[in-house]
């Protein structure tokens, strides 16, 4: 394998593969009701493991772009119905796409009894829950501050991650179909604490987005970003 292979294979991803697999689909480039390649000829294209495919055509099969059948192959479908699910963004890319480089920091990682309102929200019987804090960076620079509460019963692969090379958001989205979620968005002024880990004053104006995922009837994990004053949010319509 050349040297290119490798980086590409490295590089390439389910969501992104969902990406292509899906603009192709949307461009006409695969008719509705055609026969798509097979995982094994995907994989060796986009020069990534056959898993990485299976995941990715997973999920448009769960989002009613394919029907997959077996022994017959994967089709588009004849008519495809996007189902409900959820696009959460992956915090590493919001920074590089903004033209930074990413960087974080686990401040705390552990295993805790979570107040009252956080464990009715992620409903868990028995064992505690993984609490991490952590602080995302752009060029070095405080980008935003994150606490999460994950629910360790529904994901308790989870508690192996070590967290060295993946953020915990980035893990879950890769990992953890996401399904349903609550979102709200808020002003807020930044707390002592908050103004320390964000290098700023106490009192500054910051952005809040407060977050609940759900994986069908479980819920997944609570969080909290608190953004630096310089955020900036921008979508498209």
């Amino acid at each position: 394998m050349s040297g290119a292979d490798k980086k590409r294979r490295s590089s390439t991803t389910w969501q992104s593969l969902y990406n292509d697999v899906s603009g192709r689909i949307s461009d006409g480039y695969w008719k509705p009701g055609e026969l798509i390649p097979k995982e094994v000829e995907l994989a060796k294209e986009f020069g990534c493991a056959r898993a990485t495919v299976n995941r990715a055509l997973r999920q448009l099969a769960e989002e009613g772009f394919l029907d997959r059948r077996r022994k017959a192959g994967t089709r588009v479908a004849l008519h495809p119905i996007r189902k409900a699910t959820l696009d959460i963004p992956i915090t590493r890319l919001e920074v590089e796409q903004r033209g930074g480089e990413y960087g974080f920091t686990i401040l705390t990682r552990k295993q805790k009894t979570p107040p009252k309102q956080i464990k009715n929200i992620l409903g868990m019987t028995s064992s505690k829950p993984l609490y991490l804090e952590t602080l995302h960076r752009a060029d070095g620079k405080p980008f935003m501050y994150e606490t999460r509460w994950i629910n360790a019963e529904a994901v308790p692969a989870i508690l192996k991650e070590s967290f060295d090379n993946i953020s915990a958001n980035e893990w879950l989205v890769e990992n953890v179909l996401l399904t349903t979620g609550e979102i709200s968005f808020s002003a807020a002024n930044a707390t002592a604490m908050e103004a320390e880990i964000l290098e700023i004053n106490t009192g500054d104006a910051i952005f809040v987005t407060e977050r609940i995922t759900w994986n069908g009837p479980d819920v997944i994990t609570a969080v909290r970003l608190a953004y630096s004053p310089s955020f900036k949010m921008s979508t498209k319509i």
